[in-house]
């Protein structure tokens, strides 16, 4: 017995500085403590094999646990200010801090629960997706110039129809799906009232202010009787309960083939009360968003007759909206893995 707690005491100390700890448990001094228990007295064998059995059992536990270390330090990045080299054996056991949610993902939340709190529900977008719902769906149809101006990222893998798959560059194709899952709560006199926070992806040339990868939340309202003036009540309540204070909202034409009318829609600097500052220019106001009403193609394509029932959708970058609210100043800073600038969220 004195044998195993010493092998045991042995054996564990190796396993712990071992960077292959199974190979410890091939060791040949257990062989030779199993090899002893034919020469043992008939009435010491079972006790003495079931010892064995248990130490090794404990070795097994002790191995496994020290794989477990070095498979963490193998995905670790590898950090070049570390007190070791890599001809250094491992320590034991790294200095570890505990991580906290990304920024983007702590908004998100944010966002996604005044929206709930307004009566909307969750939804989430694809990583990839067909032509259909990014363009057709949208009143985009084959060979239309509009689709020019979405830069899209494609793949060899096509659809269906032969066309190639996308990244998708707005959380709008979600709209189609959308309407067709909850059309039946219009016949109830229900309203389909849904959000998609996501992320989307565009071939952009990369500054300050714009990324190839960034989020997206898209929002869709159908009811009767919808008008342009529920759109903006909509969203002005949610800016203002999103930054916490009041705020002044100026929407101007624009075009969107999935809205008509459409709208770009800016407020007011939350920032310098529209005195000017170099967040919006100097002019007071920032535009935010594209927004309108949901154009009859769209409903039509979902199967929702638009002669009975009407509404609106918009689309924001969540990038800006967070950007705008602690005054960061680069949207590379989301996608850097900066820890400085992380752990000031």
């Amino acid at each position: 017995m004195d044998d195993i707690i010493r092998l045991e005491n042995n054996l564990i100390e190796r396993i712990a500085t071992s960077d292959t700890p199974h190979d410890v448990l091939r060791s040949h001094e257990i062989k030779q403590l199993y090899a002893q228990i034919p020469t043992l007295p008939p009435d010491e064998r079972k006790s003495f094999g079931q010892q064995l059995n248990q130490l090794k059992q404990r070795l097994e536990t002790a191995a496994k646990d020290r794989q477990a270390v070095l498979d963490d330090v193998k995905l670790a990045p590898i950090d070049v200010t570390a007190p070791f080299d890599i001809n250094a054996s491992l320590p034991s056991l790294l200095p570890s801090e505990q991580g906290t949610i990304h920024p983007l993902m702590r908004e998100i939340e944010r966002i996604s629960d005044i929206f709930n709190r307004m009566g909307y529900v969750i939804e989430e977008s694809r990583e990839i997706d067909d032509q259909y719902h990014m363009f057709e769906s949208l009143n985009f149809p084959k060979g239309h110039p509009a689709r020019d101006d979405y830069d899209t990222f494609m793949t060899v893998e096509r659809d269906g129809d032969g066309d190639p798959l996308i990244a998708p560059a707005h959380t709008s194709t979600m709209q189609n799906r959308i309407l067709r899952k909850y059309r039946d709560q219009l016949e109830r006199g229900a309203a389909i009232a849904a959000i998609v926070p996501d992320r989307v992806f565009r071939n952009e040339d990369l500054d300050a202010r714009h990324e190839h990868t960034f989020y997206q939340v898209e929002g869709v309202y159908v009811a009767r009787g919808v008008h342009a003036g529920m759109l903006i009540a909509t969203l002005q309540e949610f800016l203002q309960e999103y930054y916490g204070k009041q705020l002044d909202v100026r929407v101007n034409p624009f075009y969107f083939p999935f809205t008509e009318p459409s709208f770009e829609f800016a407020l007011s600097c939350p920032f310098c009360d529209q005195a000017g500052c170099s967040v919006c220019s100097h002019e007071g106001w920032i535009e935010l968003l594209g927004c309108g009403m949901i154009h009859p193609n769209v409903l039509r394509a979902a199967d929702i007759d638009p002669e009975i029932y009407t509404g609106f959708a918009f689309g924001c970058g969540v990038d800006r909206l967070v950007m705008m609210r602690y005054g960061i100043e680069d949207v590379r800073h989301f996608q850097s893995a900066k820890l400085d600038f992380l752990r000031q969220f």
